[in-house]
């Protein structure tokens, strides 16, 4: 089954109006394109605190539910599936989420589980499994901390995911790549140790120290978009049969998980 997807990077800030139009100009370049499924950056609508603002409990949840209503309607036109990082407030809880908004303008969530840091100083601790069915597949989601650790894949792993999608953001003050380097690995890491193609989405300011990009089962890079600058990656995503490779890692991986 083929699913056209898109990811959108730009610069996350601390105004959610600016958040709003720069998601906004990613909805009519993917609906311009067909695209099917449209993913958005890590906290893409708030800001991530405290680098753009001071704390979760500062964001304007009345401005934010605002924004909300306008996406849904931008995807029930374009018929259009939308993932977007945010914060949400539940009974006096923040969470560090994913948002996915469905072209019926239903709404389904999954929070962040690995805090630390900052993350620790905001939020609360998941305890959704972050997989969402679009047109028959199953897709796994992941935020930014969590590429670094394989059991929040292997638990994706055993529920077959098809294509599994980690917003991040992780920028830095100054260059660092390296750390792109090394994120980008940990991500083709992830593919290949659970044979399955994995899509990641950034912000890119001050600089980007993670790819926008899509990676094959075996972690080759199929797209990656250029650094700090705004820009839309498409994808037709096929789920194709396993190679030669892919078919020793899985039956490795299904004796692992005890699948």
């Amino acid at each position: 089954m083929d699913l056209r997807i898109g990811a959108y990077q730009f610069a996350v800030g601390s105004s959610i109006t600016d958040n709003f139009h720069a998601v906004c100009r990613g909805i009519e370049d993917a609906a311009s394109q067909n695209i099917r499924l449209l993913v958005f950056p890590e906290c893409a609508l708030t800001g991530y605190p405290p680098r753009d603002i001071k704390s979760a409990v500062d964001v304007d949840f009345e401005e934010l539910d605002a924004a909300y209503r306008e996406i849904e309607k931008m995807s029930k036109k374009n018929n259009m599936y939308i993932l977007v990082g945010t914060i949400i407030k539940e009974q006096n809880k923040y969470y560090n989420s994913a948002r996915l908004i469905s072209p019926d303008m239903t709404t389904e969530n999954y929070h962040k589980r690995a805090l630390w840091g900052w993350d620790k100083d905001n939020f609360t601790i998941g305890n959704k499994e972050g997989i969402f069915k679009i047109d028959g597949l199953k897709i796994g989601v992941r935020i930014c901390f969590e590429v670094r650790y394989p059991e929040y894949f292997r638990e994706l792993y055993r529920e077959n995911t098809a294509l599994n999608i980690i917003l991040f953001y992780d920028v830095a003050d100054s260059d660092d790549i390296e750390r792109y380097e090394l994120i980008k690995s940990h991500i083709r890491t992830r593919a290949v140790e659970n044979v399955t193609y994995t899509m990641s989405v950034n912000s890119i300011r001050p600089y980007q120290t993670a790819p926008t990009g899509i990676f094959d089962k075996s972690g080759r890079t199929i797209n990656e978009l250029e650094r700090n600058k705004e820009n839309l990656l498409i994808y037709d995503f096929e789920n194709i049969a396993d190679d030669f490779g892919e078919k020793g890692r899985r039956s490795i991986s299904d004796v692992l998980t005890k699948k």
